[in-house]
């Protein structure tokens, strides 16, 4: 049997398929997830294949193209321009949202920083990328002692970003590689729509879109979050959480910086003004027309 994409059927395998469609329909409809791997429908096939009545000479390569004619299994693409490489997914019955074909493409990743600043109703913005966070292997410590030209030699310069971003209808879906924190500050989010989703905190987010505003919106979306998260997370927890991360560089200034600027209560500055400064930092990479803070000992952008 010929189907509409010129795949060639057995017919034998094509009508046992047909005849346990309901069987296998309503196998999928009990699963909690909507949305699978190549991998997982061949696990599928093979818990199944008995009771369904189907031979062993069907492989997943052919039992997926049969669903895909048969019932209601659809193909999701995802494309990454950069790396000219396409990932593909498959849901059942119903389309899953963008967030759960996120989660797909790594396993134990998470929202964070302009995605969680949506979450956390931090932005008015509704930003068209997703960012989601897999955190590196834990490294070994490495004493790295900071010096002030070096500090400047790198905040002078360009910021990397990850180039690894993968297209899915008008989405597009931006793989950070983070630090290794033990998905620290990370929890469970249920959305409007009810779905579950693993989501950086209120304070891991205001520091993670500190660190990097190029996953964020820019700095001005980064301040406007401080503004909209002002009265709602521990200025305490946040800094405990910063210190637990231990970032090389110095951003319990960025981040104080911010917190003035949003007009936030002395008592809670005075939490971050407590942390030594010890060098001269940076609100951004590639300032380009640079005015200074004394407080803060921050480079920031001139009309800022």
């Amino acid at each position: 049997m010929l189907s509409k994409n010129g795949k060639i059927f057995k017919m034998n395998d094509y009508d046992r398929v047909k005849i346990a469609k309901k069987d296998i329909a309503a196998y999928f409809n009990n699963q909690s997830k909507n949305i699978f791997l190549k991998k997982d429908i061949g696990k599928i096939l093979e818990e199944n294949r008995s009771f369904w009545r189907l031979t062993q000479n069907l492989y997943t390569e052919d039992f997926i193209p049969i669903l895909l004619k048969l019932a209601q299994l659809k193909e999701i693409s995802l494309y990454s321009q950069e790396y000219n490489k396409t990932l593909v997914r498959y849901s059942w019955n119903k389309k899953p949202s963008i967030y759960q074909i996120a989660l797909s493409i790594k396993l134990n990743s998470y929202f964070s920083h302009y995605t969680a600043m949506y979450l956390h109703n931090l932005t008015q913005q509704i930003p068209k990328t997703i960012y989601l966070n897999t955190e590196q292997s834990k490294k070994p410590v490495k004493n790295t002692s900071l010096e002030q030209e070096r500090i400047d030699s790198a905040f002078k310069r360009k910021v990397r970003a990850s180039q690894y971003v993968f297209s899915y209808e008008n989405w597009k879906i931006c793989c950070l590689s983070g630090k290794n924190t033990n998905n620290l500050g990370v929890e469970e989010l249920i959305t409007n729509e009810e779905e579950k989703l693993p989501v950086t905190n209120m304070e891991r987010t205001l520091i993670d879109i500190s660190v990097r505003p190029i996953y964020s919106g820019g700095i001005y979306e980064v301040l406007n979050a401080f503004r909209e998260a002002k009265g709602k997370f521990s200025v305490n927890k946040l800094l405990a959480m910063l210190k637990k991360i231990d970032y090389v560089y110095p951003y319990h200034q960025v981040i104080g910086f911010y917190m003035d600027r949003a007009g936030y209560q002395e008592s809670q500055l005075h939490l971050v003004r407590k942390i030594e400064m010890k060098y001269d930092f940076y609100l951004d990479y590639d300032i380009k027309e640079p005015s200074y803070s004394k407080e803060w000992r921050l480079y920031f952008p001139k009309n800022f």
